[in-house]
């Protein structure tokens, strides 16, 4: 196994440059998700150092960044605040506990390599999902950015209500840094999107705070911030509290599953290199255990710093352990210089930041392609938003088994025509029982034959069958599976053809098939040929087709 895949000597020096652009990206946007989190700043800072150095050692992606992000902070908030007050010593622990959690369920997956369950979180179920923690978040930072005092750990409606009671209260001077902060991040990226504009946000709204005495005209400011190293400490809980925190983790790592595995196997196939799925899950799982035992909180993956450092050239994990050891010597000797970061400013930053998960754009195109997608990603959305990120999930794995269930209970089920070409589909409306040849029809179901299509595919072998019809050929090339009651429907497909006088085989049928159906009795009695032509032709040549007509029923 090798580390830091892709360093070389020559490359050490950019690797290491962008390494300082990371850090400077990482800080204040940490900053940010350990308070959207209802942690302390110390919490999001050592999330860089300790998880980020194990992470970058073990994972085979050479440029997705390991850290938390929006999404996990949201999570992590609205799953813990019900159990604990938010800030205190026991939401504290709760945190550490469910990235250790979230830690042990990534190894369990690499080990059983269950990396495809991320799939069952399609492109419309994760563009709803995170878009509704995206808007549950911004309406906290943008109380932040008015100045306007409110219960950030509450439901969403509660949220609401306590920032439109609170316009009355809007700091002046809150409005201006936020106004100020969001025009130099936004205008500032289309200038020049190599320079780290949330850290020279920071460094002058933190100027103006303390020239100007801001705090003592109402702007909240980041407050002490703790200075010293990480230390290794192990969550103290009863078990029933960890056992609570475990729905939770499991939530974080399907988002992380699914966001970052595609994420890393996209930059992958865009750079040139080969990534490892379970070995990424595993490099996760060690980062998330890291986090929990030295005061970090849950690490997922950030596409935006991922795509900032591929913007940067890039295309190893040293930038990773460069923000780590530059997080290090802040955390010992510059925490000072933390204390009076203005919150407004804090807001905008994470603002700007999470805008894109709102998934405006993608709500847009999925409303174009298939409003069916649009509609399962607005349900995840009003269920994340509204009922919270657990159920939220819980919705989006409904949805796309419901999504699965109905896309394979319609089956591309046709008649080829005698090159073998899509002759017509069974499934129309407008079939009118055609042939492939004189007497012949050959049928081809394109899908496992399992329970949600069982009574699909016996209606479509009934209507394939016209009046003229002696010989019906099943080419089996696309069914890949069958369970118990795709047997029975086989079975009971196989008796009408019989009943009706029309002989039934099968051609190209593949070699893991043929043992289940000889598994279900259903080989016994019926040829099997190579080839669909092949089929027509011995039919054909064994049985002419006579003038006249048979009554099917």
């Amino acid at each position: 196994m090798r580390v830091l895949p892709g360093l070389t000597l020559k490359n050490a020096g950019r690797e290491s440059l962008a390494g300082v652009t990371l850090l400077a990206i990482a800080v204040p946007l940490n900053i940010g998700y350990a308070q959207i989190a209802g942690l302390p700043a110390t919490a999001g800072l050592y999330a860089l150092i300790v998880p980020a150095v194990v992470y970058a050692l073990l994972v085979t992606s050479r440029q997705l960044v390991a850290s938390p992000d929006a999404a996990a902070a949201a999570l992590v908030a609205s799953s813990l605040g019900g159990l604990a007050v938010a800030g205190s010593q026991t939401y504290l622990t709760m945190a550490f506990a469910q990235a250790i959690i979230a830690g042990v369920l990534f190894a369990l997956c690499s080990i059983f390599k269950l990396g495809f369950l991320a799939n069952f979180l399609s492109k419309p179920i994760l563009v709803g999902f995170v878009g509704g923690l995206a808007l549950d978040i911004l309406v906290s930072q943008v109380a932040k950015m008015l100045g306007i005092k409110i219960n950030s750990g509450g439901e969403f409606v509660e949220k609401v209500s306590d920032l439109f009671t609170g316009l009355g209260t809007i700091n002046g001077w809150a409005v201006i840094l936020s106004v100020a902060s969001i025009v130099v991040l936004v205008v500032g990226r289309r200038v020049a999107k190599v320079v780290p504009w949330a850290l020279i946000v920071l460094i002058v709204s933190t100027s103006v705070t303390v020239l100007f005495n801001l705090e003592a005209l109402g702007v909240s400011v980041l407050g002490k911030v703790d200075a010293g190293p990480p230390s290794f400490t192990w969550p103290i809980l009863d078990w029933v509290t960890w056992l609570q925190l475990v729905p939770s983790a499991i939530a974080l790592v399907l988002v992380t599953m699914a966001e970052g595995l595609l994420v890393a196997r996209s930059y992958g196939e865009k750079r040139g290199y080969s990534t490892s799925p379970n070995r990424d899950l595993l490099a996760f799982g060690a980062g998330n255990v890291a986090a929990g035992i030295s005061g970090g909180f849950t690490i997922g993956s950030s596409t935006s710093r991922t795509a900032a450092m591929d913007q940067a050239g890039s295309r190893t994990q040293l930038p990773s352990i460069v923000t780590a050891a530059g997080t290090l010597l802040l955390v010992i000797f510059g925490t000072a210089l933390l204390e009076h970061i203005p919150s407004p400013a804090i807001g905008a930053i994470v603002a700007v930041a999470i805008i894109p998960l709102l998934g405006i754009a993608e709500f847009r195109t999925l409303w174009r392609q298939q409003k069916f997608e649009f509609v399962i990603g607005a349900v995840c959305f009003l269920g994340a938003l509204l009922l919270g990120p657990i159920a939220g999930i819980v919705i989006a794995f409904v949805l796309s088994l419901i999504n699965l269930a109905r896309r394979a209970a319609n089956p591309a089920i046709d008649v080829l025509g005698a090159d073998d070409g899509v002759g017509s589909s069974v499934l129309a409306d407008e079939f009118a029982g055609v042939a492939t040849a004189p007497g012949v029809v050959v049928l081809r179901f394109a899908a496992p034959l399992f329970f949600a299509n069982a009574a699909v595919f016996e209606a479509a072998v009934q209507k394939a069958v016209g009046a003229d019809v002696r010989h019906l050929v099943l080419d089996l090339e696309a069914v890949t599976d069958i369970d118990v009651t795709g047997a029975e429907s086989f079975t009971s497909a196989r008796a009408w053809l019989a009943a009706h006088d029309v002989s039934l085989s099968y051609s190209r049928l593949r070699p893991d098939l043929r043992t289940k159906l000889e598994h279900y009795g259903l080989i016994d009695g019926t040829t099997v040929y190579p080839t669909n032509r092949e089929a027509v032709a011995a039919l054909q040549a064994e049985h002419p087709v006579h003038s006249g007509t048979r009554s099917i029923e």
